[in-house]
């Protein structure tokens, strides 16, 4: 198996960091870092050596280089492209304020935060040329041309279907970024040869979309293990925006991070955490 750890470099690590990452490790034969750093008005660098230093705190080693997505946007606009030649997305002209007014509307799609205003716009290649926009996947066109929602497999052989509701017209590239997650990530997983997906369970409606997009793209379906979060005990999530207590905070207090590493590796948490399926 091929693995990977992708932190976004918005803040220092939390438990629920260390938990997914040591699950990763152990469970592949190749365990690789990504850093995704494509949001550009919350990415650090200062994080990116926080997250270097709190993986080898907990003695868990990579193999490689790290795997930068900043460096990676040619691959995006390339799979992009492609998209846009077959029609697949559209551009978006709405801004935040125009959407959140929009969910009050009586139409748009069902499932979706998104009422699809921009949809089926004539192309204007001026106005794409002076007015900011992102790139929307046109869902129902491509739900037809991959011939239906795609489902997924997890690590324990079980089979999880996805319906048109939990993709919407999910927005691929932003004007302030070059990629959204869903784009960057079934590209990066694919050109790295990532066979076994780990992540948290609060990502598992992302699946259907970056399924579609993996059939759509002509790219392999890897396994998917969709683990529990780990909260604290009254089952508060550990957010980074939230101030959770970081793994930085934890070596600072004197704990050992290899023993913390070995104590997960048990599904066993420190005093005042557990396990809880969002």
């Amino acid at each position: 198996m091929i693995t990977r750890f992708a932190p976004s470099p918005t803040g220092r690590l939390h438990l629920g960091h260390a938990y997914s990452a040591g699950l990763g490790r152990r469970h592949g034969s190749k365990w690789l870092l990504r850093i995704e750093d494509l949001d550009p008005g919350r990415a650090r660098p200062e994080f990116v050596d926080g997250i270097l230093e709190d993986l080898d705190w907990l003695g868990l080693q990579f193999d490689g280089a790290p795997i930068v997505q900043s460096g990676r946007t040619q691959l995006y606009a390339t799979a992009l492209d492609r998209l846009k030649a077959e029609g697949l997305v559209y551009p978006c002209f709405c801004t935040r304020a125009d959407i959140a007014a929009s969910l009050t509307a009586p139409h748009g799609d069902a499932g979706s935060a998104y009422a699809g205003t921009c949809r089926g716009l004539p192309d204007d290649s001026e106005r794409r040329e002076t007015v900011p926009h992102s790139w929307r996947l046109d869902s129902a066109g491509a739900i037809a041309k991959a011939g239906g929602v795609p489902g997924w497999r997890e690590l324990d052989g079980s089979r999880h279907e996805g319906t048109a509701e939990m993709i919407g017209d999910a927005i691929l590239a932003r004007k302030d970024a070059p990629s959204s997650y869903h784009l960057a990530c079934v590209v990066d997983d694919a050109d790295s040869g990532v066979t076994l997906v780990v992540r948290g369970a609060d990502l598992r409606p992302s699946t259907p979309v970056q399924r579609l997009l993996q059939l759509l793209l002509g790219l392999p379906e890897p396994t998917y293990l969709h683990h529990s979060l780990v909260t604290h005990e009254d089952g508060r999530r550990l957010a980074k925006r939230d101030q959770a207590p970081t793994l930085a905070a934890m070596r600072e207090a004197g704990v050992d991070g290899r023993a913390l590493a070995a104590q997960l590796a048990m599904d066993n948490l420190p005093t005042g955490y557990r396990f809880a399926l969002p």
